[in-house]
């Protein structure tokens, strides 16, 4: 609990063995006095060959899985199985990013942001932490929904804070590697409150599944520029839809 507010965290993971239990570790670490910040974690372990799913628990979150490939799916199956809660943290499994810099996005939602972004663009990105090509796809995409939205944005990094309201406003559908932005674009489609703030980035423990095959990078920037695209063509439509939705409700 923090500031009154159920704190929950997200994190999708394919073969996190060596870094799961650091990353939940250090979640549960934050505390306010005696407290601790972080009520509960949702790992989903997403058909790893390693044993993510044992380590998690042993650690102290819950385990889920989910044998469909995809970071979307992934992540929409850990929110499937979230208790009620206020706020949703989602936080990769690699042990690339620093637990305590969660604490200014939270405290953005807290003051009013439905979403708070953890911008690696505006923080200290260590040596090798990312990629020539995720540099390059992620500044292109930021440009892209800047130019076609008007609110200027600099990363779509992973490391990020809703209002569960709000995620369930969104309606999010992605299974792939175009969640983030649909999560950015749709808030933003919507009017509503989103943020950035500086987190620090440090070379992750194992390999990705992204950047660390050519394969992985293609699929990635394809799956991103094509969701920016569609949310562009049907944000007339997707609009309707939750206004519908709304007052159904």
């Amino acid at each position: 609990m923090y500031k009154g507010h159920k704190i929950s965290v997200v994190i999708p993971a394919l073969n996190e063995e060596a870094a799961i239990h650091k990353v939940i570790k250090g979640l549960f670490t934050l505390k306010v006095g005696e407290h601790r910040i972080i009520d509960d974690i949702i790992v989903c372990d997403n058909g790893s060959t390693d044993n993510t799913g044992v380590v998690a628990i042993a650690a102290g979150a819950e385990a889920v899985s989910q044998s469909t490939p995809g970071y979307g799916i992934a992540c929409l199956t850990a929110i499937a199985h979230l208790s009620e809660c206020d706020i949703v943290l989602f936080v990769d499994g690699d042990d690339s990013c620093f637990a305590e810099q969660a604490l200014p996005m939270l405290n953005g939602i807290i003051n009013g942001d439905d979403l708070a972004i953890g911008s690696r663009t505006l923080g200290h990105i260590e040596i090798g932490a990312l990629t020539g090509p995720q540099l390059f796809g992620n500044w292109l995409s930021s440009r892209l929904i800047t130019l076609f939205w008007g609110q200027k944005i600099t990363d779509l990094g992973p490391f990020r804070a809703i209002k569960r309201s709000s995620l369930q406003t969104l309606d999010m559908e992605n299974k792939t590697f175009g969640w983030t932005v649909e999560m950015q674009v749709k808030a933003i489609i919507l009017g509503m409150q989103v943020n950035e703030y500086p987190v620090d980035s440090k070379i992750r423990i194992g390999q990705s599944k992204i950047s660390g095959t050519v394969s992985g990078s293609i699929k990635a920037g394809v799956g991103i520029l094509s969701m920016i695209a569609k949310l562009f063509v049907n944000q007339a439509h997707f609009k309707r839809r939750i206004k519908q939705t709304a007052e159904q409700l």
